[in-house]
């Protein structure tokens, strides 16, 4: 399995307990596909390798506590810990029209109905109170609101995002 084919899940940000328990905090886009899988896939060197759930529990909202096979100890912890967390593209449902998943959008090319080319897709900001695209173009990054007003749609076999900004949002730049 190569990361190519992973989407990121999270990260083990900590021990449980004497046993070999970690705890994944989980991205906010995924909190449910991780139940519904058996293994994990952790990067090890170079290579992604499968861990397998013996035990599984939600400890507190996106943090869901683990107990892997083979992983039977502290020292078996200390290996992996503060590691990526990933699972297969094929376990995503697909996402339509305007809903996205941030992973699957970055890079994308961001035009606006009115002043055409924008820049590229960089990054997503959802620690604001609204969700903003972080649109980077030769000139600087341009933060553009994510909501149902401005983005109008997403074509993922152009790997195109259509928005529509207001009259001078698009030269507000950092």
């Amino acid at each position: 399995m190569q990361i190519k084919d992973c989407f990121y899940v999270g990260k083990i940000v900590r021990k449980f307990s004497f046993k070999g328990e970690l705890i994944i905090k989980v991205n906010s886009d995924y909190p449910e596909i991780i139940t519904k899988s058996e293994s994990v896939y952790i990067p090890v060197g170079d290579t992604l390798v499968p861990f397998f759930m013996d035990k599984t529990n939600w400890q507190k909202a996106l943090q869901y506590r683990v107990k892997f096979e083979d992983v039977d100890s502290e020292a078996d912890a200390d290996t992996i810990l503060n590691k990526k967390v990933y699972l297969p593209n094929t376990m995503l449902p697909k996402k339509t029209g305007t809903d996205f998943y941030k992973d699957e959008i970055i890079g994308f090319k961001v035009e606006d109905i009115q002043f055409g080319y924008v820049g590229i897709l960089r990054g997503i900001n959802d620690h604001t109170p609204q969700t903003l695209f972080e649109v980077e173009d030769e000139n600087g990054v341009i933060l553009i609101p994510v909501n149902d007003v401005f983005l109008k749609e997403i074509n993922r076999e152009k790997k195109l995002i259509i928005v529509e900004t207001p009259e001078g949002l698009l030269d507000l730049r950092l």
